[in-house]
């Protein structure tokens, strides 16, 4: 059964309309691609928005942190000042005080004769090492007095 085309309707058809009953192709490839565009814009977007974070991983850990709690509540709020403060604070390198004043705390705690920090301690794999009250030299405390003359002998 052949269809006629309408008496009103123009001899030559584009080449997008389809007949009855037919697939449309080109609604398919525009929704792929309206699609597609969506994905790359939306990737763009939030690619643009951990800018901050990802200039200010590389810096302190405190500031990392601040710099992506800014960002989320730039994500969630939708107030851009959040967003600009943190990339700010991202750009600019603050001075690292914790390490000069650990150290510090470390080698007055040591002078002193008080015991390391127990954080310190777990974090560390190795045994601790006590210092005798006489010599500076560290004893070991996990080896007994028979193992060690074995191996001297």
């Amino acid at each position: 059964m052949s269809e006629l085309v309408h008496p009103a309707a123009p001899h030559h058809l584009p080449s997008f309309i389809t007949a009855p009953g037919d697939t449309d192709i080109l609604m398919i490839v525009v929704g792929i691609i309206l699609i597609a565009a969506v994905l790359a814009v939306g990737n763009i977007y939030l690619r643009l928005h951990t800018l901050p974070e990802r200039m200010a991983h590389r810096s302190q850990k405190l500031q990392f942190e601040i710099v992506a709690v800014l960002g989320l509540l730039a994500l969630f709020t939708h107030i851009h000042l959040f967003w600009v403060a943190g990339l700010l604070l991202a750009m600019i390198d603050l001075p690292d005080f914790g390490t000069p004043l650990r150290s510090i705390a470390g080698s007055v705690a040591k002078i002193a004769g008080v015991p390391a920090n127990i954080d310190q301690e777990t974090q560390t794999s190795e045994p601790a090492q006590k210092f005798s009250a006489d010599t500076d030299k560290p004893q070991d405390s996990g080896k007994d007095d028979a193992s060690e003359e074995q191996s001297h002998a």
